[in-house]
């Protein structure tokens, strides 16, 4: 009997992690089991566990203890077993999974782009998370270029939709951004974007230590560390976008800047010092939701347009992250238990270097 393993987080202590191993349950009609080959971990998805309740990430693969949850990623798996005659086994999908080495889904809405997951729970959940594309027609796709795609494909899709959200208000009336944890992917991504919108200045706020990093890049028009703020003028028209979710910084800004134009509130790449926004001089931060921006852009264009946009600036941004004189990722790998527990430890405590990418594997 074949068996999968999960790596398990506690909701309210997302230090504490835990190894399920459990034999696989065997298929019913109209279902599959897809091996996950390979995930990335980043930032990102330590967003999805600190914001996952209120935002719903828990609930796309439940656990049966309450306290524990199964945090989302974005990879690559193949069909192991398939009773959904339509999917056969050994296709390739791109799509949102748990931490594990396998999963079992149940296949809907097939068409020749991929097919929906169709477990009842998900229903309610936004859309574009329970899409699995084939790779084979899959234009984004290249078999040597997964890790790069696993890594930034979902996150520089929100770097798009959060400089297009801006553009379409206008910016909210200012010429400066203010994006913190700035050498985060999501950041940096965002960055590149607004970098091209001109009479926008883009400005990164980072750690002394990865300084050096964001400035490396060029996307920022100013990099400050956390301690200068105050190298920005007080009466400075702005939007702080928010990627750390650290609540003092939080509060520095909405102290110092009298024409705060808009707090947006993206992730929680700071843990340990993730607070509310209530009581706060200025606008109410904001979560950014980007399934809503999506939504809004499918409308306006229609889908076929969003994913030529899309298509054609992570063309433009993977080029200048993959570019082989001054590459701005370099990937490591972390295959079995022990090394993806270690690997999610590092990203946990916002440790590791931000050139590198993890990418990691439970696949026996």
């Amino acid at each position: 009997m074949t068996t999968t393993t999960t790596l398990l987080v506690r909701k309210d202590e997302l230090a504490s992690t835990r190894l399920d191993t459990s034999p696989d349950i065997p298929l019913a009609d109209g279902q599959l089991r897809l091996r996950i080959d390979r995930f990335a971990l980043t930032a990102n998805n330590i967003t999805y566990a600190a914001f996952g309740s209120a935002m719903h990430y828990w609930d796309f693969y439940p656990v049966q203890d309450a306290g524990w949850g199964q945090i989302p990623v974005w990879g690559f798996g193949t069909v192991a077993e398939s009773r959904y005659p339509e999917v056969p086994v050994g296709e390739r999908f791109y799509g949102y999974y748990p931490m594990a080495s396998s999963v079992l889904l149940q296949p809907t809405r097939l068409s020749p782009a991929g097919f929906t997951e169709g477990a009842a729970h998900r229903a309610a959940l936004p859309a574009v998370y329970n899409q699995l594309l084939r790779c084979g027609v899959d234009p984004l796709y290249s078999a040597d270029s997964e890790d790069i795609q696993a890594l930034l494909r979902p996150l520089f899709i929100t770097s798009w939709l959060i400089d297009d959200f801006m553009d379409d208000n206008q910016f909210f009336g200012a010429n400066t951004l203010l994006l913190s944890s700035a050498s985060s992917k999501t950041a940096y991504g965002t960055a590149f974007q607004l970098r091209q919108r001109p009479g926008i200045e883009v400005v990164g706020l980072t750690s002394e230590g990865n300084k050096a990093f964001c400035e490396s890049l060029g996307c920022y028009h100013r990099v400050l560390t956390y301690a200068q703020l105050d190298q920005v003028a007080a009466d400075a028209a702005c939007v702080y976008v928010d990627f750390a979710g650290n609540a003092e910084l939080r509060r520095a800004v909405h102290n110092r800047f009298a024409r705060l134009a808009y707090s947006c509130s993206i992730g929680g790449t700071h843990v340990e010092q993730l607070g509310g926004g209530k009581g706060l001089p200025g606008p109410v931060p904001t979560l950014f939701f980007a399934p809503a921006q999506i939504k809004k852009r499918n409308a306006d264009w229609d889908a076929a347009a969003l994913g030529a946009r899309l298509g054609q600036a992570w063309r433009v941004f993977t080029a200048q992250v993959a570019n082989p004189a001054a590459p701005w990722l370099t990937v490591q790998h972390h295959f079995g238990d022990a090394a993806v527990q270690a690997a999610y430890a590092q990203v946990l405590g916002g440790r590791g270097d931000p050139r590198v990418g993890h990418i990691l594997s439970l696949s026996k």
